[in-house]
Formats: C-alpha cells, sequence, structure tokens
C-alpha cells in the first residue's frame, strides 16, 4: 500500500497545486494534519487537510456540513478538490487570524469578537437543518459519565461504577425535562476561540470562518453558545458572557425563563465530557497540556452545578469527583 507522502503527492497532482510549496500547519486533537499549500508563481495559498481512514477518519461529513454552512451564508472553506476514499481535502485558506490569537494581540476587540460569534449562530440557527443524527439525552448523559470513566478514573483508579450509574440515570432525566429542544439546530459542537477565524473583510456573519465542524449533529440551540462562552482554553470574562447571552435571546427570540436552565444543564453536560476527554488525551494519547487546561474546566463546572437546575445531581458529582489538585494531575500525566 501507498505511504501518505506518495499518495498526497498523486492527489495534488490531479489538481492545480501539485508544484506548491508545503508547509506544516497546527492540528488538533483528531488524527488530522493539515499543511498550507503556496503556489510560488502567484503566492496564492490553500489548506490541504489529510484525514487518514485507517486512524478513523472520515472527510465525508466535513464537505457535507462545509457544504450547508456557506449554503447558509456562512465562512466554511470552499473545498476545490477532494479524495474521500484516502481521506484529503484541498481546502480555502481562511487565515491564520483565530479568535484566540487575535485577542492576545487586540484584547480590546473582544466584545466585537463575541457578537459576531452570536450572529452566526443566529443566523445558523434561523435555516431549518440537514438530516443529521441527534444529540440526545441518551448520548450526552453516557458522554458526561466519561468524567467517570477517564477523570475520576485516572485519579482515584475506578469509576465507581454504582454511582456512575446513578448519574447517568438522573442525568438523563434532567437533559429531557430542561434541555430537549422545541425545534432542533444545527450543533458544530466544538464552536470555540480556537476555531473560529476573524474575517473583518467580509460581512455580517460571514466575517467569521468556521473550523472543525466535522461532528455536528442536532441538538438544543444553547449548546454552541455555551462552546463559545464556556471556553475550556481561555477565560471569557463573566460580563461578556451575560452579555453575549442577552444578544443571543434577543436575536432568536428564545424564552428567557426555560433558555437559562438549558444553558447550565448543557454546560454542565459540555464541561463533564470535557473533563474526561482531557483526562484521556493526557493518560492514553500523550498531551499532558491538555490536562493542563483542566482546572478551568473544574471551575466551569463548579458555575454551572450552582444552578438550581442542577440541584439533582450537583452534590452527586462534588461528592464523587476529586477536584483537580496538582496532585491529582500530575496522576493523568503519568499514566
Amino acid at each position: 500500500m501507498a505511504d501518505r507522502d506518495s499518495l498526497i503527492a498523486d492527489f495534488l497532482s490531479r489538481t492545480a497545486w501539485a508544484g506548491a510549496r508545503r508547509a506544516p500547519l497546527a492540528g488538533d486533537a483528531s488524527n488530522r494534519r493539515y499543511e498550507r499549500l503556496t503556489d510560488p508563481a502567484t503566492g496564492r495559498t490553500a489548506v490541504l487537510m489529510d484525514a487518514p481512514p485507517v486512524k478513523g477518519e472520515d472527510v465525508r461529513p466535513f464537505v457535507r456540513i462545509a457544504q450547508f454552512l456557506r449554503g447558509a451564508g456562512l465562512s466554511a472553506p470552499e473545498i476545490f478538490a477532494e479524495d474521500t476514499v484516502y481521506g484529503f481535502l484541498l481546502l480555502e485558506d481562511l487565515g491564520d487570524d483565530l479568535f484566540a490569537r487575535v485577542l492576545e494581540r487586540r484584547p480590546d476587540l473582544e466584545n466585537s469578537l463575541y457578537e459576531a460569534g452570536i450572529d452566526v449562530l443566529a443566523a445558523l440557527h434561523a435555516v431549518d437543518p440537514p438530516d443529521l443524527p441527534s444529540y440526545d439525552p441518551a448520548l450526552m448523559s453516557e458522554l458526561a459519565a466519561l468524567a467517570f470513566d477517564k477523570y475520576r478514573s485516572g485519579v482515584v483508579g475506578d469509576a465507581n461504577d454504582g454511582i456512575r450509574a446513578e448519574f447517568v440515570a438522573r442525568f438523563r432525566q434532567l437533559l429531557e425535562h430542561a434541555a430537549t429542544p422545541e425545534r432542533p439546530v444545527l450543533i458544530q459542537r466544538d464552536y470555540h476561540a480556537e476555531n473560529l477565524l476573524w474575517l473583518p473583510e467580509r460581512s455580517g456573519p460571514a466575517r467569521v470562518g468556521l473550523l472543525d465542524f466535522q461532528d455536528a449533529m442536532l441538538g438544543h440551540p444553547a449548546y454552541d453558545l455555551v462552546s463559545l462562552l464556556q471556553d475550556a482554553r481561555r477565560d471569557v470574562p463573566p460580563a461578556i458572557e451575560t452579555a453575549m447571552i442577552d444578544r443571543f435571546v434577543t436575536r432568536t427570540g428564545a424564552d428567557r425563563a426555560a433558555f437559562l436552565p438549558a444553558y447550565a444543564v448543557l454546560g454542565a453536560q459540555r464541561n463533564l465530557r470535557i473533563l474526561g476527554v482531557f483526562a484521556r488525551l493526557g493518560m492514553e494519547h500523550g498531551k499532558p497540556h491538555y490536562v493542563d487546561l483542566i482546572p478551568r474546566v473544574w471551575r466551569l463546572l463548579q458555575h454551572d452545578l450552582d444552578h438550581p437546575a442542577l440541584d439533582p445531581v450537583a452534590t452527586l458529582l462534588r461528592a464523587a469527583l476529586p477536584e483537580p489538585t496538582p496532585d491529582n494531575l500530575q496522576r493523568l500525566k503519568r499514566q
């Protein structure tokens, strides 16, 4: 079987980018890798996505969701060429101005960038979504239990199967009651400052470039809002979080009385899942820098658990999950 470099060369030979210079781009937590291609004659650039199927990657969902988002007037990258058999895409280069990097240079733009992020969600939720699997209470409660399977287990040595089962049962009921949407929308599920690009030369919601949306499903309108405002990788000021929730509710006409409990419950679900995912990345994939993000995720979870909507599980979780002390975090790095 041909190696990846030979397959890439063959893929590019069938495009206008066969003679392009190639340079690696930063990857993500997946098995995908990226390169920036530069045309030596024109200086024009594109991005190569290398997503090996043998490692469980599949570019077809990315293609489908990108086409949907672009059809809705949003700035997902244009797809110049694709090879779904071997897992290659040639994409429009949306640049390097991730929200997170822009805000390091220009913290004065924080409000403007988050407003633009909210406007993308409002525009996306105004259109009928494609046919996708549902991010439903059964799946969400099991994914939240990764906090037991990976985080708790990694720290104390066991997941406490009895308490885990009790949590899943209670949390599923809670999600069914407080976070089942009347009208499901497309949720990108990883909508945060490291996956959003600032494109100020464009207008309206198109000013935000979108990445890492291939795992999109149907879910509650609050889910991507939580992803954006309860960011595992950067501190979002409470005043920004409050203002952006207000902006979202105003733009979408959401019922505030029902929306705020759903926001807290979905925040807890997401942060519990991330605790487990980051612990797994540290223990099983040799990526200890994700463990360093766990204290922020823990703080976000505690904030969510303070909401009355989480009363059915808050005491259980606080008793069952160990705090991310320096010693406990070190245990997650030593596996």
